[in-house]
């Protein structure tokens, strides 16, 4: 287990910079097996030295590309594969584990059928929530907005958790993203985050115009 300040969601890329020696093992151990680990956000406390408090959802990341340097640190590229909970930590010797359970994806509905077609709509309304907090943030210099021919994956799933990559929230509400296990649920609250965060930023754009 690497726990981290940040939420990695399924599907998404995440680059790593491994410096401390626990983890420079466990990476020699992924490379030596099945070069996977699990991610989980590190809820109160520090990513260096231990000691701290973790939430018991992750993701499972999977190493795609792996560069050692000369002081034996890593550079890693990984994947988030799918979400994992946490049944009981372990001790830390000589890197974090634990025992997990793999939490499958509910499928999402059946193309044509009634709660498909609220599901997509949903979809399209989160992207449209996302691109409006990213052009209100890019507004602000705070990030940049989102292209206009960005096109989000076919595969629902996969897009919904593009989206959520996408979106600016903080680790806590990525957390409860990536805690919620039903597609549309996750896409509403999503949309909740999304409109909380719009208001925000268009009362602090009218304050700097005023």
């Amino acid at each position: 287990m690497f726990p981290l300040g940040t939420v990695l969601f399924p599907e998404l890329p995440l680059l790593l910079h491994v410096f401390e020696p626990r983890y420079r093992a466990l990476v020699r151990d992924c490379l030596e097996s099945d070069h996977e680990f699990g991610v989980v956000l590190i809820t109160r406390g520090s990513e260096v030295g231990g000691g701290d408090q973790r939430a018991s959802v992750g993701t499972v990341a999977r190493i795609e590309g792996a560069r050692p340097l000369p002081d034996g640190r890593w550079v890693l590229a990984t994947r988030g594969r799918q979400r994992i909970s946490v049944l009981g930590w372990l001790p830390d010797d000589p890197y974090p584990c634990a025992m997990v359970r793999t939490d499958a994806e509910p499928p999402p509905p059946e193309p044509g059928s009634r709660p498909q077609q609220a599901w997509s709509s949903d979809m399209q309304r989160a992207e449209s929530a996302v691109r409006r907090c990213r052009a209100l943030l890019s507004e602000l210099g705070r990030s940049s907005a989102l292209p206009p021919d960005l096109a989000l994956d076919e595969d629902p799933v996969s897009a919904a958790w593009q989206l959520c990559g996408l979106s600016p929230v903080t680790a806590f509400d990525a957390q409860r993203l990536l805690e919620v296990e039903d597609i549309a649920q996750r896409m509403r609250l999503l949309m909740m985050f999304m409109d909380q965060l719009s208001d925000d930023l268009t009362r602090i754009l009218g304050e700097a115009g005023s």
